[in-house]
């Protein structure tokens, strides 16, 4: 499932994309033609990411609402201008990251997970950045060709934005909106960081259920799903079990502010980075293999990387809980 930096970054490229631009707007899919149709010629005027959701408005006042879920995803094609900071977090520009990492070419997930032109759920598209490629593939064709089960084609002159797969792709009013984000955590890049850790410390704490669902659920923090949730125990060194009141509060705290510099560091990169004070080469071998990126996620059956324990998964509301029973016992 596409995580909350996924979506941050999606909205940035409708924002430097599709916003303050006319949209011919249509489902070649068929499932959303009724609301393709209202939004078709209008401009678009603002896009908000919170959690996994993404709102996107039209004129006057018309929302775009869209939850990509377990398997959607957003495809880009045609003229794609790249928000600056995610060109060089891949190391288009040759910057050194915040781990004093000199990125000086593009590191690139082969898995596409930080691909500048398919965000969201890991796919082969048509058109995206890859370990072989340096640029947009050329398009032979404007528009492009439909590919797939296209639910909703959001088209300028310029730039073509494919959603396919999504769990919810509906319009909404603007009070339907408010409602809709009233129902979420908070999320770092939207909410006060300090008033948002308040929130979050204050619903775990009162909490019987288990901190390792807590943190899937998104009234309780928006944006984490299970690579997140993983890695955020792993490094707090937390029982997954252990009902969210009795938590230690300055474990709580740490966890959040943990979510707080991850998120920041996905949108940037692109990639769930979440292992620190690597040296240059491991850096690059973990931006370009996931394997080498986590410390407990995906790693069933394997040596923890801290003490040598087998790191266990199980079933955690229908999704695969990853654990060190022995760091986070």
């Amino acid at each position: 499932m596409p995580e909350g930096h996924s979506v941050h970054r999606i909205a940035r490229q409708f924002d430097r994309n599709i916003v303050g631009r006319s949209v011919a707007a249509s489902s070649p899919q068929g499932r959303f033609a009724e609301g393709a149709s209202v939004i078709d010629g209008r401009e678009a005027v603002e896009v908000r990411a919170v959690g996994k959701q993404m709102f996107l408005r039209f004129d006057p006042d018309v929302w775009l609402r869209v939850h990509l879920g377990m398997y959607g995803a957003w495809d880009f094609s045609g003229e794609v201008a790249v928000d600056a900071t995610i060109a060089a977090a891949n190391g288009r520009m040759g910057q050194t990251n915040q781990r004093g990492t000199v990125l000086g070419e593009p590191i690139l997930d082969a898995a596409g997970e930080n691909s500048l032109t398919s965000i969201g759920a890991p796919r082969r598209a048509r058109v995206r950045m890859s370990e072989q490629t340096t640029g947009l593939e050329e398009q032979s064709e404007w528009p492009p060709p439909v590919v797939g089960a296209v639910r909703l084609r959001l088209l300028t002159e310029t730039t073509c934005a494919d959603l396919r797969g999504p769990t919810a792709c509906q319009l909404q009013t603007p009070d339907e909106v408010v409602a809709t984000i009233a129902k979420l955590g908070p999320d770092p890049l939207v909410d006060d960081v300090a008033e948002g850790e308040e929130r979050f410390v204050a619903t775990v704490r009162r909490k019987p259920t288990a901190i390792g669902l807590l943190l899937m659920d998104q009234a309780v923090v928006s944006g984490i799903g299970n690579v997140y949730r993983a890695e955020i125990l792993f490094r707090a060194r937390q029982n997954p079990h252990t009902p969210g009141r009795d938590v230690p509060e300055e474990t709580v705290r740490a966890m959040w502010r943990d979510w707080v510099r991850l998120l920041a560091i996905g949108v940037e990169t692109g990639q769930m980075m979440t292992m620190d004070d690597l040296d240059p080469e491991a850096y690059r071998r973990a931006m370009a293999h996931r394997d080498d990126r986590h410390w407990v996620y995906h790693r069933a059956g394997l040596p923890c990387r801290v003490c040598g324990t087998t790191v266990l998964v199980e079933e955690a509301a229908g999704r695969k809980l990853y654990w060190c029973p022995n760091c986070q016992a």
